[in-house]
């Protein structure tokens, strides 16, 4: 039933809440715990009833929790008296679900033109099959890693490639860590040979870019294994993958660097 289904004071309890909002009656009673949510009354059987200002305020709760704040930060921002901020801070969080709407409307016919292409025997090309994905969702991290002006001439570089060079840098990268994984199923060391040829062909690859030092190379690939998002680019392809470039990667710094 919807908020225009009743009169303005109409109020609903907390079985129909949790239904029509998909919120637990456990996650509601722990917002009334915490002072997030407090329900409009509270009847002699204990059971929770919500006005129309009480389902606003949980649809308001609900879009900020979609976009990952946390519930102090939600409790600050759905407690601001003034109706301006509050609308504001709505208007900010549209144009934030608006976005990621167009980018998975973007993914969706991206999915839907492969399974397309697959069934009828075509080919996409490169900018068809990644179109949707974002290839900057790091660049705020690598600024504040790196700096501005590390950050500004590796994307100068990278468009200037062109095409044809992106997807060679791409490929090249894909065959690193293919090779990667091949040593690490077979059981080859660090040290050996075949692990130090991956290496010094990886340090060729992030020197498109940047020419790093022995710190900022060993640094990198220590990256590659703490971060979780790193390590499974590797990883993927044989577990151990990631640790085995970080170790082999520190003898090949020593040696060349």
């Amino acid at each position: 039933m919807s908020i225009t289904d009743k009169t303005a004071d109409a109020t609903w309890d907390i079985a129909q809440v949790a239904r029509m909002s998909g919120v637990t009656s456990r996650t509601l009673r722990h917002y009334d715990d915490v002072g997030l949510l407090t329900p409009a009354w509270t009847g002699a059987d204990g059971r929770r009833h919500y006005g129309e200002p009480e389902l606003l305020r949980l649809q308001h709760i609900l879009v900020l929790r979609e976009l990952g704040t946390g519930l102090d930060r939600i409790g600050r921002i759905v407690d601001a008296d003034d109706q301006a901020t509050v609308i504001a801070l709505m208007r900010d969080h549209l144009s934030g679900l608006t976005a990621e709407r167009d980018r998975y409307a973007r993914l969706a016919a991206t999915v839907a033109r492969t399974i397309d292409s697959l069934e009828r025997g075509k080919t996409m090309s490169p900018d068809h099959i990644f179109d949707g994905f974002d290839h900057e969702q790091y660049e705020p991290e690598a600024r504040e890693r790196w700096g501005d002006a590390a950050v500004d001439s590796s994307n100068a570089k990278w468009e200037g490639l062109g095409k044809d060079g992106q997807q060679r840098h791409l490929d090249t990268h894909r065959e690193v860590v293919e090779a990667l994984g091949a040593a690490k199923r077979v059981g080859l060391a660090a040290e050996s040979p075949e692990v130090q040829e991956v290496v010094a062909r990886h340090y060729e690859w992030v020197s498109l870019f940047w020419t790093p030092t022995r710190e900022t190379y060993t640094g990198l690939t220590q990256m590659y294994v703490d971060d979780e998002r790193f390590r499974r680019n590797y990883d993927e392809v044989a577990p151990g993958a990631a640790a085995l470039l970080r170790d082999a990667a520190a003898i090949w710094a020593d040696e060349h660097l």
